[in-house]
């Protein structure tokens, strides 16, 4: 993948609650959260970021707090639910069998179809 490649339909949400899962986080430090896990493979838009944001947060998978970040700036800080890490196991897992069925499949060669 480049650096800067837009991910695939339906993984931001993946990566927000994955992110979120390492700590408490604003909006802007998920943004660098989700580039740090990948490398600096993945880069978000602030403008996708936070609309699946605030869908996670009122399907009940992310809960947030204001508080002060680190510029001394309000800031509202997201964190998982309980409901959040099941859907991230459930995500996670879902993703692990798809990424090991398409290596199965693209590794295929025609003696094997």
């Amino acid at each position: 993948m480049a650096p800067g490649e837009p991910i695939l339909p339906g993984t931001l949400e993946l990566l927000i609650l994955k992110a979120a899962s390492l700590g408490p986080l604003h909006g802007y430090g998920i943004l660098l959260r989700i580039q740090q896990m990948s490398g600096a493979a993945l880069i978000i838009e602030q403008g996708a970021l936070y609309p699946a944001m605030a869908r996670l947060e009122r399907g009940g998978l992310l809960d947030s707090e204001w508080g002060t970040s680190e510029n001394s700036r309000k800031a509202k800080f997201y964190r998982l639910t309980t409901a959040g890490r099941r859907r991230l196991r459930d995500q996670t897992d879902s993703w692990e069998r798809m990424v090991r069925a398409m290596r199965t499949a693209l590794k295929a060669t025609g003696g094997e179809v």
